[in-house]
């Protein structure tokens, strides 16, 4: 049974769905009352996509919810994991948010935790029962409209690791090197650094698993076209997005899922349902 808490996102269909109503109370509390037509033996598996603190409230208290229906196995599928990239503290004052959220999901003592594409690998040391889906077949779709005859970008260090993986995925597509400097009190980004002397006019793509501001692909994206970069492209898998698409008009095309929004017209998006 599955129990999509956005109604907009149903990422294993809306098949063997269970009904419910869930608001707001005007404190602010989140509220779910769950309709008891099914067979409560079954496995339920929630859907949402945790973009605030609500949201994660209104999974809490829908656990607790069919825990009092007597559901013994629970699953959760929230493919952006909140404060993922908040996986370390860099300076004495900050949080170690990703522990935070973990440590909320762990309490409700779930069978499996299944997010996407995770941003690093404290998150799924920090979950229990985590199950990491990877973005290989994210970046196939995106292939599939941009061709093959390209190299992948690897932004930074941190998504080395996972761009190798995709590139065996993908049959042993090329893979560029490529590095930024970040301020961490301040998170100003620079030195911009590509590894690769003459793209020789290459298409690029550039792959990521989070684009916030886009701060770090539109400084990529000038170092590219210094080393004769030819068409660039952004497949990002949760796409936020928060300052817009007006500075991120030197990609020829950006590619992301509905992992954390829906968009209209701005992108091309690929649905999580089309490749799980």
């Amino acid at each position: 049974m599955i129990l999509n808490l956005d109604k907009n996102f149903s990422p294993f269909g809306n098949e063997k769905s269970i009904n419910f109503q869930s608001f707001t109370f005007s404190g602010g509390e989140p509220h779910i009352k769950i309709q008891s037509d099914f067979d409560t033996n079954e496995v339920v598996t929630i859907t949402h996509r945790l973009n605030s603190f609500n949201d994660l409230g209104l999974l809490c208290v829908t656990v607790d919810a069919l825990r009092r229906m007597d559901i013994k196995i629970i699953n959760v599928f929230i493919p952006y994991f909140p404060a993922a990239r908040q996986d370390r503290v860099m300076i004495p004052g900050e949080p170690l948010s990703v522990k935070v959220y973990a440590d909320i999901l762990n309490a409700m003592n779930l069978n499996k935790v299944t997010v996407f594409d995770a941003h690093s690998e404290v998150t799924p040391a920090l979950v229990n029962n985590c199950e990491v889906i990877p973005n290989h077949k994210f970046i196939a779709e995106v292939l599939k409209t941009i061709g093959n005859n390209v190299k992948l970008i690897s932004p930074d260090g941190g998504a080395l690791k996972k761009i190798y993986k995709v590139s065996e995925f993908l049959g042993g597509i090329d893979v560029v090197e490529c590095s930024k400097s970040r301020d961490v009190k301040t998170g100003k980004l620079s030195g911009f650094k590509v590894y690769n002397d003459d793209l020789q006019g290459s298409d690029c793509l550039i792959v990521d698993d989070i684009c916030d501001g886009g701060g770090t692909f539109i400084g990529l994206a000038e170092e590219l076209k210094k080393k004769n970069a030819g068409k660039l492209f952004l497949a990002v898998s949760h796409g936020i997005f928060s300052k817009g698409f007006e500075d991120l008009k030197c990609f020829d095309g950006i590619f992301t899922t509905d992992s954390f929004k829906d968009f209209e017209d701005e992108l091309t998006q690929i649905k999580l349902k089309n490749i799980l």
